[in-house]
C-alpha cells in the first residue's frame, strides 16, 4: 500500500506501570483515520485483563480507573493483540508518547506471538507539535493535557481511558494540521 494512502493507528493504552518489561497492558484505545482529512475510519477499545498485578504500580491503577469489578468482562492479552493487529494493518502507529506506548505493544505483540501488521513507521504527536509550532515547544510539560490546554480543547475526564486519550490525540493532531 502506498505510504500516503496508509491509515493513521492513533493509539493510547492504559498500563499498570510505566516499565513494559515489568507492567502490562490493562486498556487499549485505538482510532484509525484517513491520513489525508483524518476522518475517523474506525473506533475500537477493549479491556485486557492483568496477569500480574501484583506488580502493578499503585498510582497507575489509580490513573487507570483499575478496579477487579470494572475489568470482569476483560479479555485476554492475546485475544486484544489479535483485533488490533486486524484493525491497525498497514496503519502508521501515533500516539502521545508514542515511545511508550508502543513499548507495551511490542512486548505484547512478542508475548502472544500475534503478528504485528503495522507499518514500521511510529510517529509521535508532541514531536509534530513541537516542529509545527515554536510557542508549543515552550510547554512546560510533554503531555496531551497541556497540549489540549494548549489548543483550548477540554481536557480528558479522569479516569483515564484509553479511547478518550486516542480520541484527544486525533483532536490535538486536527489543531496542529489545520492551523499551522
Amino acid at each position: 500500500m502506498e505510504f500516503l494512502k496508509r491509515p493513521l493507528a492513533i493509539t493510547d493504552v492504559e498500563t499498570t506501570g510505566f516499565d513494559s518489561g515489568i507492567h502490562e497492558i490493562i486498556e487499549i484505545g485505538l482510532v484509525v483515520a484517513d491520513q489525508k482529512n483524518l476522518k475517523v475510519l474506525d473506533e475500537w477499545t477493549v479491556k485486557v485483563k492483568p496477569k500480574k498485578i501484583k506488580t502493578a504500580a499503585e498510582k497507575a491503577l489509580k490513573v487507570a480507573g483499575y478496579s477487579k469489578l470494572g475489568w470482569v468482562n476483560a479479555v485476554g492479552l492475546k485475544e486484544a493483540m489479535e483485533v488490533y493487529s486486524k484493525k491497525t494493518k498497514n496503519a502508521i502507529f501515533l500516539a502521545q508518547n508514542s515511545f511508550f506506548d508502543w513499548s507495551f505493544l511490542s512486548q505484547a505483540f512478542k508475548e502472544t506471538g500475534v503478528e504485528d501488521y503495522t507499518d514500521y513507521h511510529r510517529v509521535d504527536l508532541f514531536s509534530i507539535g513541537w516542529s509545527k509550532s515554536k510557542e508549543l515547544s515552550k510547554l512546560k510539560e510533554f503531555t496531551l493535557k497541556s497540549m489540549c490546554q494548549y489548543f483550548g480543547i477540554p481536557p480528558e475526564p479522569l479516569p483515564h481511558r484509553a479511547l478518550n486519550g486516542a480520541k484527544k490525540a486525533l483532536e490535538v493532531l486536527r489543531k496542529l494540521v489545520i492551523s499551522h
